[in-house]
């Protein structure tokens, strides 16, 4: 059993914090910029941990034994970086995208390329794979794992591979390949070819070995796949139009191989197959798993994340079950997520949510008993985070909608101003966690409501389809009966609500003041879709006409007449409140030209309005110094047209 109080696990965030009494809300800066502690990752052996995040006022990547002493120090700057990962205990590689602009004769203008740098621990400067191969271009197209060899580590990666046409190399395809590197010369071999056709993409699992376990051949126009084992024979196949079909990893033995596949009902189902061919079987049919969870080094399916209101990681070897448990009791009342393990798995990483917890992460020994803090993902007080909880209400069909209501610290839960908060995707979800966004809004004396309206995730599938076509619609009177049941409690006051959102968020924040009225006091719309049926034609242009793309966009969507019925952009004249507009200029995933289209559509209709671009930034806020524009402008445009109430005296 890990002993480590609640009370303890208190004072140790005061320490990392140096809390003080709060005497104000803390600075927006706190909320806006990068997390303090970004990401982190703990080495096979458990013996070294690397942290990304800010040291010293500058941002790094800090690598410690596990006595904490510092062993290596690397300033990473303003990347965009998206994931850390270990190969052994001297080799780290670090996995960043960048945004870069396209050519002639390329579908989109614009396009995000991954690329993985390489850090061999006090050997030589860092580099990134392919950097050495003329032929390999678009950056690394996938990481696959890290295996060793004969005392050497090699990992493994997709590329781009140019052909050779007399003394140049041409880009003939765009479809990736598999090559393994050895990640001490730099050396690329390929493992496996692309697809046999432009129409037709594939995907790897590979063995602890570093052979070819398998690989999913997807057909894009009929929606055909194939399962192939590393010999090329046929063991699975089946069709998904819509494109719900993945290969995963190798199954819970190294004979065995998942995937996942949506039936019509909309299920997604995890299967495991043998190698050898024989009949898949079901892997979690009780279950509704939100990931699963492999051995670095074995390549096995080792456990799952339960997808619920509270998200569990869980195995199916027993005594992992038990020391991830033990893990869970440790922190009572808080939310833990399994962020890294060890081999052995007797030491991890785990992260907290809680009450009074800003995101917390710490080392859990398993055989001393003891978690240890690792550190913050922001530097706020205990008493200054917003306490939040899950809330269920009705809505106008009777469909039951679940939300996070998270509320200003040191506050009555009465009258309330609101700030609305729908998530992207659609299909994505809100959790009762730590959210820096809801957070700020918070401190600065707002209830802010978060709604899993229909169509999100991690609700069932039934839950989840009933949100297509709903776009403007169903969708958007989830949201604002949240707001009404929110009122009849006299949690908030309904006269002093805004709705702010990001991506489909930001669509939403658009359809409230327009498609909608009377509702919100303003709206706030960050790299929101403006006009639908624009938005749905520059996907499948830049998706190169791929039918399983165009059948997905209109099962989700809808077509036609349908679409523009439920533009913004199209009722700009009926907006009843004042707006907001962000935009990130390097976005390619909604681009920005739907916040330009909102922003002259109304213009020409003459509602109040203002528009902020973002200089550098894509979709995900990726870069501290926009990600901070984007709040501070935000907040200041909310306590412009629905001012909180004054702060309560601070307590002496």
């Amino acid at each position: 059993m890990i002993v480590f109080s609640w009370f303890a696990r208190l004072m140790a965030i005061c320490l990392m914090l140096a809390c003080i009494p709060a005497a104000a809300a803390p600075p927006i800066d706190v909320y806006g910029k990068l997390p303090t502690l970004e990401m982190t990752a703990m080495s096979p052996s458990g013996e070294r941990i690397a942290v990304i995040g800010m040291f010293q006022g500058k941002r790094q990547l800090l690598v410690t034994d596990a006595n904490r002493k510092l062993l290596s120090s690397v300033e990473v700057g303003d990347y965009k970086l998206r994931a850390i990962h270990w190969a052994g205990d001297e080799i780290l590689l670090i996995h960043t995208t960048s945004t870069y602009a396209l050519g002639f004769g390329f579908t989109t203008d614009k396009t995000e390329l991954s690329n993985m740098v390489v850090v061999n621990l006090g050997k030589g400067a860092p580099w990134t794979i392919f950097q050495k191969e003329d032929r390999i271009t678009g950056g690394v197209r996938g990481y696959y794992g890290a295996i060793e060899r004969d005392g050497r580590w090699y990992g493994y990666f997709g590329g781009i591979t140019l052909e050779r046409s007399g003394y140049d190399f041409m880009l003939k395809s765009t479809k990736a390949e598999l090559y393994e590197v050895d990640l001490q010369t730099q050396k690329a071999r390929l493992v496996s070819n692309r697809a046999p056709s432009d129409s037709t993409s594939r995907d790897w699992v590979v063995a602890a070995d570093g052979s070819l376990a398998a690989f999913l051949d997807y057909e894009e126009d009929r929606g055909d796949w194939t399962l192939y084992n590393g010999q090329r024979q046929k063991i699975a196949s089946g069709r998904s139009p819509l494109g719900d079909v993945s290969l995963l990893s190798l199954g819970r033995s190294a004979g065995t191989v998942t995937y996942v596949d949506e039936d019509s009902e909309g299920r997604r189902k995890v299967f495991e197959v043998p190698l050898t061919g024989g009949t898949p079987v079901e892997l979690l049919p009780d279950e509704y798993a939100e990931r699963l969870i492999t051995h670095d080094r074995s390549r096995l399916t080792v456990g799952y994340t339960r997808d619920a209101d509270i998200q569990e990681d869980h195995f199916f070897d027993e005594r992992h079950e038990k020391r991830m448990a033990a893990a869970r009791r440790a922190f009572p009342g808080a939310t833990v997520r399994l962020i890294d393990a060890n081999t052995s798995f007797d030491k991890m990483i785990v992260r907290t949510d809680g009450p009074g917890d800003p995101q917390s992460y710490w080392v859990v020994d398993i055989k001393t008993g003891r978690a240890e803090p690792l550190g913050s993902s922001y530097a706020i007080n205990i008493g200054d985070v917003g306490p939040m909880r899950l809330i269920r209400y009705k809505a106008g069909d009777g469909l039951e909608i679940g939300a996070v209501l998270t509320l200003p610290s040191g506050r009555s839960e009465r009258n309330l101003p609101l700030i609305v908060l729908p998530h992207g995707g659609p299909a994505a979800r809100d959790y009762p966690v730590f959210d820096w966004w809801a957070q700020a809004y918070a401190s600065r004396g707002y209830a802010v409501l978060q709604p899993n309206f229909r169509g999100s995730e991690g609700l069932g599938p039934a839950f989840r389809l009933a949100g297509r076509g709903e776009w403007g619609r169903k969708i958007q009177t989830d949201i604002s009966d949240g707001v009404a049941d929110l009122a009849r409690q006299g949690i908030i006051d309904p006269k002093r609500v805004c709705i702010v959102g990001a991506s489909y968020g930001g669509y939403a924040a658009l359809a409230g003041v327009t498609l909608q009225q009377g509702l919100y006091r303003c709206a706030v719309s960050v790299a929101g879709v403006a006009d639908v049926a624009r938005m749905l034609s520059t996907n499948i242009r830049a998706s190169g006409q791929n039918r399983t793309v165009i059948r997905a966009l209109r099962t989700e969507v809808g077509t036609g007449r349908d679409m523009k019925a439920v533009s913004p952009a199209n009722f700009a004249e009926r907006a009843d409140a004042p707006i907001l507009l962000i935009h990130g200029v390097d976005d390619i995933v909604v681009p920005f030209d739907q916040s330009r289209q909102m922003a002259a559509a109304l213009s020409r209709a003459g509602k109040p309005h203002e528009f902020i671009k973002l200089e550098g930034e894509d979709h995900w806020l990726s870069r501290g110094e926009t990600r901070l524009a984007m709040l501070k402008a935000s907040v200041a445009f909310v306590e412009k047209h629905n001012p909180p109430d004054p702060a309560p005296p601070a307590k002496p």
